[in-house]
């Protein structure tokens, strides 16, 4: 047996304990937590993502104040 495929065999092992559902096409079940979830708890949520989607930007986070954020105003034209 190879490394790899020793590998390959314990990611798949540590798989099988995974919860896997499957749903018909149009009977998933709904996204909407504001029934299970505070909206605290979904902006608690929100900050980890807001986190990555920076970090694959490669750019550093802001460290600017509120107060001093860069805003942008077009007007829209009648």
């Amino acid at each position: 047996m190879t490394v790899e495929h020793s590998t390959a065999a314990s990611r798949a092992q540590s798989r099988r304990g995974w919860p896997i559902r499957t749903y018909r096409l149009g009977e998933e079940p709904s996204h909407d937590l504001t029934a299970s979830t505070t909206p605290v708890e979904r902006l608690e949520m929100m900050w980890p993502l807001a986190l990555e989607a920076w970090s694959l930007t490669g750019r550093p986070l802001p460290d600017y104040v509120r107060g001093e954020e860069p805003l942008f105003f077009f007007r829209r034209r009648a």
